[in-house]
C-alpha cells in the first residue's frame, strides 16, 4: 500500500519557455493549453524559474511594456522529484503558495510538471478501486484481519467499515490506514471488538461509542 508518487501524475510533456521568450507569447501559450503557468528553462534544461498567469498580470498593471520570461518569472522555480508522493506535492504546493511544480530528474532536468488539478484527480477515483485497495491491502494484507469478518463500503469516496475487529486497538489504526488511501475523502467506524487489549481487559464484542 502506498500513495500514488509525482511520477505516476504528471504531465510528461510539459509546456516550457526560454528565458528570452517575449511576454504575448507566453501569454499565447497558457491560453492555447489552458495552462496557469510555464518552466522557464536555462540552455540546459533545468527550470530557472515559473511564469505565472500573476505574473503577466502584474507586469501588465505596472505597465513597464513587453519583456521576456527571465523578467517577468518568479525566481528561483519550486520543484518536485518524481518519487515524491503525491501528499509531499500537495503540501509543497500549500506552503509555496503556487498551482503547479516543475518535476526534476536526478540532475535538475525538467522531465515534466504536476498540478493541483492532477492531484484532485485522485478524488475522482472510482468506488470500486478504493473499496478493494482498503480491503485487500489494509486489512488482509497489512492488518491481518479476514474478509469475512469486516464490511467495506464506499459511496464518493467515503469508506464506511462494519464488523468485528480482534482487538480494540487495531480500531484506530484501521481507520488511519484507511485514511490515507488515495481517493478517501472520510471514515466512517463502525467497527466493534472482541477483546480490549488497551486496559488488559477481556470483553464481548459490543460497539465502541456505545460502551464508552
Amino acid at each position: 500500500m502506498r500513495h500514488r508518487s509525482v511520477a505516476d501524475l504528471m504531465t510528461p510533456h510539459a509546456v516550457v519557455v526560454q528565458r528570452g521568450t517575449p511576454f504575448k507569447e507566453i501569454a499565447h501559450l497558457l491560453d492555447e493549453y489552458d495552462i496557469t503557468a510555464v518552466p522557464v528553462l536555462d540552455e540546459d534544461e533545468r527550470p530557472v524559474g515559473v511564469v505565472s498567469e500573476a505574473d503577466l498580470l502584474r507586469r501588465q498593471l505596472a505597465k513597464l511594456g513587453a519583456t521576456t520570461a527571465e523578467a517577468i518569472m518568479t525566481s528561483p522555480a519550486v520543484v518536485a522529484r518524481p518519487e515524491w508522493s503525491v501528499v509531499e506535492a500537495a503540501r509543497t504546493m500549500e506552503r509555496k503558495k503556487v498551482k503547479r511544480l516543475p518535476v526534476v530528474d536526478d540532475s535538475g532536468r525538467l522531465i515534466g510538471v504536476i498540478s493541483r488539478s492532477d492531484l484532485v484527480r485522485l478524488f475522482l477515483r472510482r468506488d470500486r478501486a478504493i473499496q478493494e485497495e482498503v480491503l485487500e491491502e489494509v486489512l488482509t494484507r497489512t492488518l491481518g484481519v479476514s474478509p469475512s469478518a469486516v464490511t467495506v463500503d464506499v459511496a464518493d469516496g467515503t469508506v464506511t467499515l462494519t464488523g468485528t475487529v480482534d482487538h480494540k486497538s487495531l480500531v484506530p489504526i484501521a481507520v488511519r490506514l484507511c485514511e490515507s488511501v488515495d481517493g478517501v475523502v472520510e471514515v466512517v467506524d463502525r467497527l466493534a471488538y472482541l477483546r480490549d487489549d488497551t486496559s488488559g481487559q477481556e470483553r464481548g464484542a459490543q460497539e465502541r461509542g456505545a460502551s464508552e
